[in-house]
C-alpha cells in the first residue's frame, strides 16, 4: 500500500517550547482516562490527539493535540507511562531514504506531550513499534524497507540505531508481496524473543532479544510459515503465554499457535477466517488483541467495517467467532481495549471518527454506547 510522503515538521519549535493549544486542558478524574490517537497527517490531521474516555458512560471527548508531527500513525508508551513513543511513517527522512521515531515526555498532570527528540528508523515507512520490558529499546517494524529497527532510549529520549535486521523475499500476491513488508514487532514478556510479522514473506519472523546490547538474532526456529497470500499483519501472544494469535490482512483469516516459552518456537494449530461465510465483497484484516481476562480475541476487519469477536477456549486456545459488531465507521484500522476491559475503542480511518463498545464480561460481546468522537484520519488509539 503505498503511503504518503512527507517530511517532519516543526522541529525546532517543538524542541523549544510547544505553543499553548486552544483546547482547555480539563483535569483528569477517577472516572475517565486518557488516551491517545495516532493519525496521518496528509489530510486534515495535525498530529497525535490526546483524548479521553468515560468509564461510567463510554463518552469520548478530545483534550488537546500535538501539532508538527508527521504520520505519527503507531504510538508506544514506555513501562513507567512517563514517555511516549511515535513512528514517523514517511519514506524520507532529512532527504534519506527511511522514517523516524520520535519521543515524548507526558505531563502526569494533564497527559500533554512535550517532544524530547527524533531518530531515523534507517527503514522506509515504519508502522509499528513496542518498548522492551526493561525500558531501554524501542523496536520498530518498517514497512515498505522490510526492516526491523532497534533504537535505545534513556530518561526518554532515543539514540541512534544500535541494530537493523533486513528481511529478504517475497510471496504469491503480485501486488502486495513482490518484497519483504514488516508489519508488527511483538515480545514475549521474558523479554528474550521478537516476533515480526512479514506481510510480503507470509512469515513471522523469530529473533533472540537482547535488551542490554539491543541485538537481533535469528532464532533456532528462524520463522513461522503461514498460507501463501495470507499477509500476516499483527500478532499478539495470549496473557498465559502458552497461545499466539495472528491476524492475516489479504486472506482475512486468524492463525493460531502454540507458544514454547523455552525455544520461543510457534507451532500452528488452527486457521479461522473472520469474515461471515455470506459475505462477498473486499476485505483487509488489521488489529487484533485478546481481552484482559484472556477468554476472548477481537480482530478488525476494513472492507467489512467490522469487529469479529472469538470466544477462546481456555483449556486448548481454540477460537470460535461469536459476533460481528459494526464499527460506526469505515476502514477500521485499529482499536484498542481499555485497562479495565470494559470499553473498546475503534478508529475508523476512512471515516475521521472513533466509536465506542461496551464489553460484555460474560460473553465477550460488544454493544455500541451511542458515543463517538470526531477526529482526523485516526489510526491508532493507545490509553495511557
Amino acid at each position: 500500500m503505498k503511503l504518503p510522503r512527507r517530511n517532519f515538521l516543526g522541529l525546532a519549535a517543538l524542541g523549544m517550547a510547544m505553543p499553548k493549544s486552544f483546547f482547555a486542558l480539563t483535569r483528569q478524574t477517577n472516572n475517565e482516562i486518557n488516551f491517545y490517537s495516532g493519525t496521518y497527517t496528509s489530510g486534515k490531521s495535525e498530529g497525535i490527539y490526546l483524548c479521553r474516555l468515560n468509564l461510567q458512560t463510554g463518552d469520548l471527548k478530545l483534550v488537546d493535540v500535538t501539532k508538527g508531527v508527521s504520520n505519527p500513525s503507531f504510538l508506544a508508551l514506555d513501562g513507567s507511562k512517563q514517555f511516549l513513543f511515535a513512528v514517523n511513517e514517511d519514506e524520507t527522512f532529512e532527504g534519506k531514504p527511511g522514517g523516524a521515531v520520535s519521543a515524548f515526555k507526558i505531563d502526569s498532570a494533564s497527559g500533554r506531550l512535550e517532544f524530547i527528540n527524533q531518530k531515523p528508523t534507517r527503514g522506509a515507512s515504519p508502522c509499528h513499534l513496542v518498548v522492551d520490558q526493561t525500558n531501554q529499546n524501542v523496536l520498530v517494524a518498517n514497512y515498505s524497507s522490510g526492516s526491523t529497527t532497534v533504537l535505545p532510549f534513556h530518561n526518554g529520549a532515543l539514540g541512534d540505531p544500535v541494530s537493523l535486521v533486513q528481511h529478504h523475499g517475497s510471496s504469491v500476491d503480485p501486488d502486495r508481496q513482490l518484497g519483504p513488508h514488516a508489519h508488527c514487532v511483538t515480545l514475549d514478556t521474558a523479554n528474550r524473543f521478537a516476533y515480526v510479522s512479514d506481510l510480503g514473506l507470509d512469515q513471522i519472523k523469530i529473533y533472540k532479544f537482547n535488551a542490554r546490547s539491543g541485538a537481533l538474532t535469528p532464532n533456532v526456529q528462524e520463522f513461522a510459515r503461514v498460507k501463501p497470500g495470507a499477509g500476516p499483519r499483527h500478532f499478539t501472544i495470549h496473557p498465559n503465554q502458552r497461545w499466539a494469535y495472528l491476524i492475516n490482512e489479504l486472506d482475512s483469516t486468524v492463525n493460531c499457535f502454540n507458544f514454547d516459552q523455552v525455544t520461543g518456537g510457534l507451532t500452528e494449530f488452527q486457521n479461522t477466517p473472520t469474515l461471515p461465510a455470506n459475505f462477498s465483497g473486499k476485505s483487509f484484516c488489521a488489529e487484533l488483541a485478546v481481552a484482559p481476562s484472556g477468554r476472548f480475541l477481537y480482530g478488525s476487519n476494513r472492507g467489512h467495517d467490522s469487529i469479529t469477536v472469538f470466544a477462546i477456549n481456555e483449556d486448548h486456545g481454540f477460537i470460535t467467532p461469536i459476533q460481528h459488531q459494526p464499527t460506526g465507521g469505515k476502514w477500521p484500522r485499529h482499536f484498542a481495549i481499555d485497562p479495565s476491559g470494559r470499553f473498546l475503542l475503534v478508529a475508523n480511518q476512512n471515516t475521521d471518527n472513533i466509536f465506542s463498545f461496551s464489553i460484555d464480561e460474560q460473553t465477550g460481546k460488544l454493544t455500541p454506547t451511542g458515543r463517538s468522537l470526531e477526529l482526523p484520519s485516526p489510526v491508532c488509539v493507545l490509553f495511557s
